[in-house]
């Protein structure tokens, strides 16, 4: 089992910048892909950047040039710098990490991030 724990949502006000952080625990596991999430009130959870173990990072399009994903491994941590913000951008960001021999990912709790004026 791997427990997710996620921090640094907040308010914000538009062009401000924000870092989520996403720390894995647990026993005996081994991290692939680290990716972040976001759900906005009546829409369906959608990706928003993703990095595999070893890989190149992946971001839709909405984010490209204002958000950077970064992960260490050493910490079992996956970061998102979240620079230029939006109101569009409010949402519950939420952390899903992938694990070496089994089938399922993890989901962090969540955390809220409000971009308003």
């Amino acid at each position: 089992q791997v427990q997710l724990v996620e921090s640094g949502g907040g308010s914000v006000q538009p062009g401000g910048s924000l870092r989520l952080s996403c720390a894995a625990s647990g026993r005996s596991f081994s991290i692939s892909a680290m990716g972040w999430y976001r759900q906005a009130p009546g829409k369906q959870r959608e990706l928003v950047a993703t990095m595999p173990n070893g890989g190149s990072a992946y971001y839709a399009d909405f984010v490209k040039g204002r958000f950077t994903i970064s992960r260490d491994n050493a910490k079992n941590t996956v970061y998102l710098q979240m620079n230029s913000l939006k109101p569009e951008n409010t949402a519950v960001y939420y952390c899903n990490v992938g694990v070496y021999s089994v089938s399922q990912t993890y989901w962090g709790q969540g955390t809220q991030v409000t971009v308003s004026s």
